[in-house]
């Protein structure tokens, strides 16, 4: 695949978020939210009408606003649907739910789930008013800790398929799962992401390394590539004389950063830079190790379970076995033995992906025994069929 920048200038620009997305069913209730957002002078206020359950349709398909008012008037099980709604909504949303139960135990129930407030009917503008502000304004209300999944991928070793895994599991996020995904590839020299999206890097992953503080709305707008409608990747290309080094505070902080703006923050990191960084590896994350079946990898991913320690309820680290069976592998029980457990997914080896990977993403996912081996990490990280019970922030924000 050669590098065409003509693409990569027609990439469409992400629209900008809307500051308030209002689902009510009744006029008297939109009259006064629509008084309310006035008052705070926001002008890009859109009210759509109907339900919660338009609400997760919507949000389905479009980006999250700001400030998100949904109404749960006449729904029978309204912290059941409240939850489908986590599964569609971006982090950094403050939530107003509005409905016309007066009941303490609802109210106590939505807000230790996360969200901002709750109102019954009818509405009053000043209370409305008030919070519409603190949310629009970053106060208070929406100081509940709301970030997206940071997930580290690092192969045991170089040629291990890791970053094909990696772009492959953050497409199926942002096109089949329609979350909001970012893409950071850390190898700025030799990184592969960017040729995997059939996309043209530029230099400002370095320049986000170097100045984190910069990081904002403006400056993601200018510095990611946006592969898809809901997939965007930060990779680079730097000359191969520059010096360059990693830290672990500018990491850090550009990824605290990050995970407020994404669902999911896909961190393709080099395993020659990763025993450096070993500050960012204690992020409350998932560490996905992707290995083959070859003694030397066994080895490694010995060592690194070991390094990053037990599992935590902030961290997770899950072991995938790829092109299992391939020739001068390890006999399964042999490789077993030597890694200590066994892996937590096989991924079995076939020429038809080793061709496509070559590729990239866009003929990867043809392969259809290839999406099937990496179904059950798939649903491992969106979190599918978990009990809804699981409050809105714990299934919002991970």
């Amino acid at each position: 695949m050669n590098e065409r920048p003509a693409a990569i200038s027609l990439a469409p620009v992400a629209a900008p978020r809307l500051q308030a997305m209002v689902f009510v069913r009744d006029r008297d209730s939109e009259g006064v939210i629509r008084q309310s957002l006035s008052d705070l002078a926001v002008a890009d206020a859109e009210f759509i009408s109907g339900g919660i359950d338009t609400a997760i349709a919507t949000l389905a398909q479009r980006g999250s606003p700001r400030l998100l008012v949904v109404d749960i008037t006449g729904v029978d099980e309204p912290t059941t649907r409240i939850n489908a709604l986590a599964d569609v909504c971006e982090p950094g949303v403050g939530v107003v739910v509005v409905g016309d139960s007066n009941d303490i135990r609802l109210y106590r129930d939505l807000k230790q789930g996360g969200i901002a407030e709750y109102f019954f009917k009818p509405l009053v503008s000043n209370p409305l008013s008030t919070t519409f502000q603190t949310i629009l304004t970053g106060g208070q209300v929406q100081r509940v800790s709301r970030t997206g999944k940071l997930i580290f991928v690092i192969g045991a070793r170089g040629g291990n398929g890791a970053t094909t895994i990696a772009t492959n599991t953050a497409r199926h996020l942002a096109d089949n799962a329609m979350r909001r995904v970012l893409f950071v590839d850390l190898d700025l020299q030799f990184g592969d992401a960017a040729l995997q999206f059939d996309a043209v890097p530029s230099h400002a992953l370095r320049e986000a390394l170097e100045h984190p503080e910069r990081v904002d709305d403006l400056f993601l707008q200018r510095a990611v590539t946006q592969i898809t409608e809901r997939l965007d990747l930060m990779a680079a290309q730097e000359s191969l004389n520059q010096g360059i080094s990693l830290n672990d505070e500018a990491i850090m902080t550009l990824l605290g950063n990050l995970v407020h703006r994404y669902r999911y923050v896909i961190v393709d990191l080099p395993f020659v830079l990763a025993p450096s960084l070993l500050r960012v590896l204690t992020l409350p994350s998932i560490m996905l190790i992707v290995s083959t079946a070859t003694l030397a990898a066994a080895r490694d991913v010995a060592r690194w379970r070991q390094q990053i320690g037990p599992n935590t309820p902030e961290r997770m680290t899950l072991h995938v076995l790829n092109k299992s069976g391939a020739h001068a592998d390890l006999p399964l029980p042999e490789f077993i033995r030597a890694v200590g457990q066994p892996p937590d997914l096989i991924v079995a080896y076939e020429r038809e992906i080793g061709l496509a990977s070559n590729l990239g993403v866009a003929e990867i996912r043809k392969c259809a025994n290839f999406q099937r081996s990496l179904a059950p990490l798939f649903r491992q990280l969106t979190g599918e069929g978990e009990s809804v019970s699981h409050s809105f922030l714990r299934r919002l924000f991970g």
